[in-house]
């Protein structure tokens, strides 16, 4: 019994280890965290406030989400994954924002962001080439959309190349 729950806790360590170091390329997502000065980043490169409604898709443990609702913002974040959705969850709770962020754990390809003003993502490619036509049908014009390190076939805003973050709006 012993033998079998170290065996389970070192797989699981081993894929952890292993997202870190995922291919951009592969349809899985892998756990790359945010830092709190890349979330700072994102929310001043999209100019979010009171009156922003954040998507975060694939929301991990809630960094820019906490970061936006501290600017006033409230946020929805959507994460499949059980363990960062709890982690979201308990990072949410103490930091005494869950008035101001709802987390979903669903897949955000089944979820309608259509109330959304700004759309965080920190996904690979083949994920975000799917997602083109789900924001072009759900979101309103003017729209902000924030990607993490990897660009989007939409129309570029505004970039900051030193955090590699890109804003486009629909």
């Amino acid at each position: 019994m012993f033998f079998d729950l170290v065996f389970i806790f070192v797989i699981l360590f081993l894929l952890f280890l292993l997202s870190m170091v995922w291919p951009p390329d592969s349809p899985w997502a892998p756990w790359w965290r945010t830092d709190k000065p890349t979330a700072e980043a994102i929310c001043k490169l999209a100019g979010i406030g009171k009156k922003d409604i954040i998507y975060d898709l694939g929301c991990g443990d809630a960094e820019v989400l906490i970061c936006a609702a501290k600017l006033g913002a409230t946020g929805v974040g959507i994460e499949i994954d059980p363990l960062r959705y709890w982690v979201a969850r308990l990072r949410i709770l103490s930091s005494n924002l869950d008035k101001k962020i709802n987390i979903k754990r669903k897949n955000f390809f089944d979820e309608d962001i259509s109330k959304a003003s700004v759309i965080i993502v920190y996904l690979v490619p083949k994920t975000l080439e799917k997602l083109l036509p789900k924001f072009r049908k759900e979101l309103k014009k003017g729209t902000k959309i924030v990607s993490f390190r990897y660009e989007i076939d939409l129309n570029l805003k505004k970039k900051d190349p030193g955090k590699k973050l890109y804003l486009y709006t629909i």
